[in-house]
């Protein structure tokens, strides 16, 4: 099923991403992360491309498994070390896994070699490259700002033009405020953005990856976030208690202030997305998912 269809109905969506095992390493334990979502029943399940692409070759394989087990699958697909060629082999792996939905987005360069000749600059140039193929295509945007981008018009500039280009939706980078997703909605709709937003949410479970998001992306964390991780970051259980619950009230809050779609950043830790949607199960029933 397309992902553009199952936002257009208006209800209620919770969907979650998924990384694969690194190159050579064993897919039962992702496949058994994959079993324990599915049983959730997510609106779809996002599998990501790996870092620089270094996980490429497993993303329609898991994408597949995905949809053997009931749920629409989202591919991640990134374009910067791409060439015609070897995007055309990614995209016949991606139909031959019965794949419908696919996620551009340009990558990270290689640390140790420049790309390749050919190769497509921007998520746009895939967008371009897609839009007749169709898939349903969806894109990434960020409420703070895209962290090589100096002005936020700039960066909501470069977001219409890929609409433009044909993306069906676009789900936005982690956020721990959610003022901040609601002025940048508002700023989104203002330039004429008017594909459906998905809320990223990332549930912190540990103190570690702090540093990790804040180094990677710049997120802003609030003072009262801050604190739940000064009280209880180096105590595993207290912080799993605290990350789950500030999670769960984003997406609350999300949804009383009619934002219908959220994406749960799992990190392939289904007791996470587990106990989230525990908490949110009178919620979502009463949408009649």
């Amino acid at each position: 099923m397309k992902i553009k269809d199952i936002l257009a109905g208006g209800r209620t969506s919770v969907s979650f991403e998924i990384f694969p095992p690194r190159k050579d390493a064993p897919f039962a334990p992702v496949k058994e992360t994959v079993r324990r979502l599915a049983r959730q029943r997510p609106s779809f399940m996002s599998v990501t491309y790996g870092a620089a692409g270094g996980a490429k070759a497993n993303t329609a394989d898991i994408a597949g498994f995905v949809q053997s087990c009931g749920v629409p699958a989202l591919a991640h697909l990134t374009c910067l070390t791409a060439t015609r060629e070897s995007l055309a082999g990614e995209i016949a792996s991606l139909r031959k896994a019965g794949i419908e939905n696919i996620l551009c987005l340009r990558g990270d360069a290689p640390k140790d070699s420049a790309p390749p000749p050919g190769y497509f600059a921007h998520a746009v140039d895939l967008v371009r490259a897609l839009r007749r193929s169709r898939f349903c295509l969806g894109g990434a945007c960020y409420p703070e700002c895209h962290p090589e981008c100096a002005h936020m018009e700039d960066d909501i500039g470069h977001l219409r033009e890929k609409v433009d280009a044909g993306l069906d939706f676009v789900t936005t980078q982690m956020f721990f405020d959610n003022n901040i997703f609601y002025r940048y909605l508002a700023k989104l709709r203002d330039r004429g953005v008017t594909v459906p937003v998905i809320a990223g949410i990332m549930p912190v479970t540990n103190g570690t990856q702090i540093a990790r998001i804040c180094a990677l992306s710049g997120t802003y964390l609030p003072s009262r976030f801050k604190a739940i991780v000064d009280r209880f970051g180096d105590r595993p259980a207290a912080m799993m208690d605290a990350g789950v619950a500030y999670a769960t009230e984003q997406i609350i809050d999300l949804f009383a202030n009619g934002v219908n779609a959220v994406h749960i950043y799992t990190m392939n830790k289904p007791e996470v997305a587990e106990r989230i949607m525990a908490n949110l199960r009178g919620i979502l029933a009463s949408d009649d998912r």
